[in-house]
């Protein structure tokens, strides 16, 4: 990916009326989004490494859900999301049990411009909850949304990155792609599932 400008000057931005956060899951898929969006970019975010981690104990499926932890090392793809700082407790309520953690700007290898003065955030996931008892599985309904995500914001080689730079994607898959427990399951074409069900296997 290639470096651009990190910050434009936006009078929102300086306002606050602007918020920025790392999307490195789901939120890659902007099928899944339920905020109006300002803008979006693909990004690389140093430092931080992305892993399957699972669920904390509380009712329902025991699911292996992505999160990041810092690793000077490492290095991850993603989506960069600008959002109104309105919408901020809605994305909260949706990154239930992850904390908000503030990013410098600077650690984000970007495809497009951040505007200046604008809070970055990436989620992280509640370190201290005691894990779920069961073993966990991925949904495939929820690797489906973040494998399509990663498809079009970054094409087949960044598809090939997530599996490679991922820990534990050898976790077992919960076939559910025919009746998703996910809440905000995509429409694959053929060709995805084809595509994503070859490249987990190999894994």
């Amino acid at each position: 990916m290639t470096r651009k400008s990190l910050s434009s000057d936006d009078g929102r931005a300086r306002d606050g009326a602007l918020i920025a956060y790392f999307g490195y899951g789901s939120l890659v898929n902007r099928a899944t989004h339920r905020t109006a969006i300002v803008d979006a970019m693909p990004a690389r975010l140093a430092g931080w490494r992305r892993f399957w981690r699972a669920r904390p104990d509380m009712p329902g499926f025991p699911a292996a859900l992505l999160t990041v932890r810092p690793q000077a090392d490492a290095a991850c793809d993603g989506l960069l999301v600008v959002d109104r700082a309105e919408n901020l407790a809605a994305v909260d309520a949706r990154e239930a049990r992850y904390r908000r953690v503030p990013l410098s700007p600077a650690a984000l290898d970007l495809a497009g411009v951040l505007p200046r003065d604008c809070p970055v955030y990436v989620y992280e996931a509640v370190p201290d909850l005691p894990l779920h008892p069961e073993p966990p599985k991925i949904l495939r309904s929820y690797l489906d949304a973040v494998m399509q995500g990663f498809l079009v914001e970054h094409g087949e080689d960044g598809l090939r990155r997530l599996v490679a730079e991922t820990e534990g994607f050898d976790t077992p898959i919960h076939e559910d792609r025919h009746a998703p427990v996910y809440p905000r399951a995509v429409a694959l074409s053929a060709a995805e599932e084809d595509l994503f069900d070859r490249l987990k296997a190999r894994r």
